[in-house]
């Protein structure tokens, strides 16, 4: 898995209007947290899916609260943590949080 990380939100609004010609799958994840590094790690173990189908994104909580704040309210989607958002054209079609995250149900949803 070939994680991109998210470090502005400017860095987001280019990848949000990126999803026009490949969805983005953004990942917030709090280091501090057990139940988040379990999300990630499951993630990482299982990931199958081709980069040419997605960009997977990982955004630090801890030091970029205010980029998830903003993904938040761009994408109407409630803050959680861990969480996978995956947004095609501009818009948020599938999130999903804490045990849910699931490769499988990510790939379907692309």
């Amino acid at each position: 898995m070939n994680w991109i990380e998210l470090q502005s939100i400017e860095q987001a609004k280019e990848l949000i209007n990126s999803s026009t010609e490949k969805p983005v799958l953004f990942f917030k994840h709090s280091t501090r947290c057990s139940i988040s590094s379990m999300a990630k790690d499951r993630l990482e173990r299982k990931w199958n899916i081709d980069d040419s189908k997605v960009a997977p994104i990982y955004l630090d909580l801890l030091n970029h609260r205010d980029i998830s704040n903003f993904l938040a309210e761009e994408l109407n989607i409630e803050h959680q943590s861990p969480q996978v958002i995956l947004v095609k054209d501009k818009k948020a079609t599938y999130s999903e949080t804490h045990s849910m995250i699931n490769v499988d149900d990510i790939s379907r949803a692309i």
